[in-house]
């Protein structure tokens, strides 16, 4: 596992646990890849040192709440207007896992 600053300096692998911090509104968007309508929102995930901004997509949007713990599994890194942020790849890539709240 890493923490919120380590995972701001990888790309992806990252494996990481923290609070939910934040979460935004979901919003509908429209996926590049094949135009679907997809719910997404904004969170960040906190832990002792700091915290990074996170990319929710689909179901995890309504499965999360703040103040839970989740452990994420194989995320990754993308940058938005200078911003990184995490992202956790569909299942079985990825996992977004509640571990409490």
């Amino acid at each position: 596992m890493v923490n919120t600053e380590e995972a701001k300096q990888m790309q992806n692998g990252i494996n990481i646990q923290g609070k939910i911090r934040d979460k935004g509104e979901i919003r509908t968007v429209n996926r590049k890849r094949d135009g679907a309508e997809v719910k997404v929102c904004d969170a960040y995930l906190a832990d002792a040192v700091g915290s990074i901004k996170l990319t929710l997509w689909a179901e995890d949007t309504e499965r999360v709440k703040d103040g839970m713990e989740v452990s994420i599994e194989n995320g990754y890194i993308t940058s938005w207007k200078e911003v990184k942020q995490l992202n956790i790849p569909q299942p079985p890539k990825g996992k977004l896992e509640i571990i409490s709240g």
